[in-house]
């Protein structure tokens, strides 16, 4: 077996290799994969021509999962026909290199260090993973919000129930659509206490659409760590994933320790894909959870020692997974940068911007989500007058508008303008909430 290697610079080179450049091991080419020409920055129509979603409807609840870009959809149904072909050598030719090749393209776009990169098929396993790794004793506090998914909650209960650890929740704000930064700096200052190890935030809230301070978080957090001693220092993760491939953010400058994200829904990425990053204090503080493959099965073998096994991979779990979606990874990292990361924000943030002005004007709508940009990012949750959640939802699908409700014990209508749709789109779509009144 080849040692794997992992390539930790040009990310962005990586990410946009030809899939005509793997080789199978009889050294035949794999499919062609219709190569898609590269998408000029901010061409927001031409990379709405890039996805098969119907026309019949206008698409507002693309987060959920996303449709596969053509990129992305050519490198999957490449990789699906090598396979197909001829499994074994394909996957003997590949598997050693092909993950330190997406880390690469991850890291690219992250601006983090590609060996410090865990792939995982979801958030939520990238959650659990974490989470179910933790070392804590008994006593230990983990302090989370009240506001995060049931997938948080689970896996630091299930984590806090394994070691006697204790969970905590406090509420970071009030008033979603009133939140600040300063409400959320002193209800997480009050929350921490000298029991506390983890802190475990989500950046931007499906409940509500709030957007955390993160940085600001962070750097409360290294204020309290500096006056504690390195055992008893708090380790800060975060749910990053209704954020990541909106904010132009190095998530290595968000300031936590653990991000966790899918990259099936903002960043296009195939579906049953995600990443987890985590700095070095952040890897030393968890154990692998699921045995690992490639290079830790050659430890495993007495080939090489553990110790030159990039920790990402190490835990990374193993066994086979579907490959010819994680391998097309890093044409959905590729499709980002060729529009542009600062493009894409602001992009997003338009649109959710026109979408929470025109339902500000509606006297039959309650708006939960922050008109600050800085608070809020691609998700607009309200409420209609008379009406439930699922209603809304109900109301707008027989007009021809498919959006979602918040999945929470309280639940609120909610709309998610991203990058295929357009301000055409958006009036269309209030035109159909103010005719609810």
């Amino acid at each position: 077996m080849h040692r794997r290697t992992f390539l930790t610079g040009a990310g962005l080179a990586v990410a946009a290799t030809s899939l005509s450049q793997l080789t199978l091991a009889d050294n035949t080419q794999p499919p062609q994969s219709g190569v898609t020409p590269p998408i000029a920055p901010a061409d927001w129509q031409g990379l709405r021509k890039l996805f098969p979603l119907t026309y019949d409807y206008i698409h507002l609840a693309t987060f959920l999962l996303a449709s596969h870009p053509k990129p992305v959809a050519d490198a999957i149904e490449a990789h699906r026909r090598a396979f197909d072909s001829n499994p074994a050598d394909y996957w003997h030719a590949h598997f050693m290199t092909i993950d330190g090749q997406i880390c690469a393209s991850a890291a690219g776009y992250m601006g983090v260090r590609a060996e410090q990169i865990a792939l995982t098929d979801s958030t939520t396993m990238g959650l659990a993973l974490v989470y179910s790794g933790l070392k804590l004793a008994a006593d230990d506090e983990i302090l989370q919000s009240v506001h995060d998914h049931y997938s948080t909650d689970l896996s630091l209960q299930l984590r806090a129930d394994r070691t006697g650890a204790k969970v905590k929740r406090i509420a970071l704000y009030k008033h979603p659509a009133a939140v600040s930064e300063a409400e959320v700096l002193a209800n997480l200052k009050a929350g921490i206490s000298a029991k506390t190890r983890v802190v475990a935030v989500t950046w931007v809230h499906s409940s509500t659409g709030v957007k955390l301070p993160v940085r600001a978080m962070a750097d409360a957090i290294a204020k309290i760590n500096a006056k504690r001693s390195e055992s008893q220092q708090i380790l800060f993760c975060v749910d990053g994933v209704h954020g990541f491939g909106i904010e132009d953010q190095d998530i290595s400058q968000l300031g936590c320790d653990f991000f966790i994200a899918g990259t099936h829904k903002w960043i296009f990425g195939p579906r049953g894909t995600g990443v987890i990053w985590g700095n070095e204090r952040a890897w030393q503080s968890s154990n692998a959870v699921i045995p690992s493959f490639s290079q830790s099965y050659d430890v495993w073998l007495g080939n090489s020692n553990q110790d030159q096994v990039p920790i990402g991979e190490h835990m990374s779990p193993g066994g086979f997974h579907s490959f010819e979606h994680r391998w097309a990874l890093p044409q959905a990292f590729a499709l980002h940068l060729q529009l542009g990361k600062a493009n894409v924000q602001k992009r997003i943030h338009q649109l959710n911007s026109q979408t929470k002005q025109g339902l500000a004007k509606m006297p039959h709508v309650t708006l939960y989500t922050p008109m600050d940009p800085g608070l809020s990012s691609g998700l607009v949750c309200f409420d209609v007058k008379g009406m439930s959640a699922d209603d809304v939802v109900k109301a707008l699908h027989s007009k021809g508008i498919i959006m979602s409700a918040t999945p929470y014990r309280q639940s609120y209508a909610r709309f998610a303008p991203s990058l295929i749709n357009n301000e055409q789109e958006i009036e269309r779509a209030l035109a159909a909430i103010a005719a609810l009144a």
